[in-house]
């Protein structure tokens, strides 16, 4: 499937992530992720609300070709810099190209908003909320959102700053677009060729990747944090699940851990992780039960220094590897 978008800042040979994304060109990156996690939870095929397989289809398309190298492009902190830069080149070019430029209503209005400010930040956020309810919509949608985004750019351009908070000029049109030749060639030298579509892992994959990089450094509560993106995005993941619940077992929490161990093999009774983490527990349960019995029936009862001392000899060392609740899981990784 083919996505086109011939609006916005998609006409000047560039990727509008951010209108992919549904979010301000401003936006911040805990705002970036915040919006990825929503929509990749409604687009993922194990969240997906659509009924049709054909809306399903779609839906997963729009997740691995449009939003995940959306989200991929403005996460990575190396990166991101220099996109920033091609959207401030990218604003320049249209000021030269204004009188050509063919715009919405949204678009139209906000070049000549007196608060350009919040009619674009209002206009965008309308348009984003119904952006994958529809996915038929989703498309147009995205467009307009680019077009807002390429006006307000330009309006930004207009007075000669990249940074937001202050009331912009009118935008130049016709006659009074200011003489940017040198602008033009660095936009020209700097215009990447268009990104090659490539087979990339899921969002929910890396997640998971650095969640077991980061249970192998016993960084358990980053992994935790780790896998439970990982779970909004793919909620029913049996190994998300299991390792999940690793982590909990050698956090001796045997309750969540318990807790997903069964969620995972509800969801794949054969996961190898999680039936060795049950096995774990049941044997913890039988020897703390053991244990227990054992210390009533002494309790009852007068023992010699020689029954004492080979009780003592009797006594599980819950530090020697692969003993007690933890022993399974206690070793690094292999």
């Amino acid at each position: 499937m083919s996505f086109q978008i011939q609006r916005g800042l998609f006409l000047l040979d560039f990727t509008d992530h951010h209108a992919i994304l549904g979010i301000p060109v401003d936006a911040e990156i805990k705002d970036i992720r915040k919006r990825y996690l929503k929509i990749a939870r409604r687009l993922h095929p194990d969240s997906c609300a659509a009924e049709a397989e054909a809306d399903k289809q779609r839906a997963s398309e729009f997740l691995s070709k449009m939003v995940n190298p959306a989200w991929e492009k403005l996460s990575q902190e190396k990166e991101r810099p220099d996109y920033i830069i091609l959207l401030k080149l990218k604003g320049q070019q249209a000021l030269r190209q204004s009188g050509s430029l063919e715009l919405g209503n949204l678009a139209k209005q906000l070049s000549n908003a007196p608060n350009p400010d919040h009619f674009y930040s209002t206009s965008l956020k309308s348009l984003a909320e119904k952006q994958y309810d529809h996915l038929d919509q989703t498309l147009e949608l995205t467009a307009q959102i680019s077009e807002l985004n390429l006006v307000y750019l330009m309006r930004k351009e207009s007075k000669g700053e990249f940074n937001l908070g202050e009331p912009k000029k009118t935008l130049y049109t016709g006659s009074n677009i200011p003489d940017s030749s040198q602008s033009a060639a660095a936009a020209a030298a700097a215009t990447p060729p268009p990104p090659q579509p490539t087979e990339r892992e899921s969002i929910a994959d890396q997640y998971y990747r650095r969640a077991e990089v980061l249970v192998s450094k016993n960084q358990f509560s980053q992994a935790i944090l780790e896998l439970r993106d990982a779970l909004q995005i793919a909620p029913n993941s049996s190994r998300c699940h299991s390792l999940m619940g690793t982590i909990y077992l050698r956090q001796r929490q045997a309750t969540m851990a318990k807790i997903h161990f069964n969620k995972a093999l509800e969801i794949n009774p054969q996961d190898e992780t999680a039936l060795k983490g049950k096995q774990a527990l049941e044997q913890a349960q039988n020897a703390a039960a053991g244990k227990a019995a054992t210390g009533g029936t002494a309790a009852n009862s007068k023992t010699s220094p020689q029954s004492k001392t080979a009780s003592k000899s009797n006594k599980p060392n819950d530090g020697q590897s692969g003993g007690g609740l933890f022993g399974l899981f206690g070793g690094k990784k292999k």
